[in-house]
């Protein structure tokens, strides 16, 4: 599943009360469906809980710092996000928009912040000196 965020919408759980309320809204909604993977049983407040838990607790990693990390190595802007559970590893899966339009995912594992794959064209013309 998909969800597409424009730049300011792509916050922090912390910083959730701080955004406007259709950033809000749609950060809250993509965590719900995000986070449906761990336990389809949970509420949707359950599951925004557990997300600014597993943020606070230092199980995943802030997407501001995977952002920064990325933004050091590549040029791009973000234009989705999405967080995968892959084989028990959480992934952050982050679509950059570059310079010359070419579209790269990276997948990121969100506990450690290691950079675990790259796919798509022209990546060279993103990387930053």
């Amino acid at each position: 599943m998909k969800h597409v965020f424009s730049q300011h919408c792509l916050s922090l759980a912390h910083h959730y009360r701080h955004r406007s309320p259709r950033c809000r809204g749609r950060y809250f909604l993509a965590a719900i469906l995000t986070l449906g993977f761990i336990s389809p049983g949970w509420s949707d407040d359950d599951d925004w809980r557990r997300l600014h838990e597993d943020v606070q607790a230092g199980k995943i990693k802030p997407l501001n710092e995977i952002l920064a990390s990325l933004n050091t190595r590549y040029d791009g802007q973000v234009i989705d996000v999405d967080l995968e559970d892959e084989n028990g590893v959480i992934i952050y899966e982050i679509e950059l928009l570059g310079p010359q339009g070419q579209v790269v995912e990276f997948d990121v594992n969100a506990a450690t912040g290691e950079l675990i794959g790259i796919e798509g064209s022209n990546i060279r013309g993103m990387t930053r000196p």
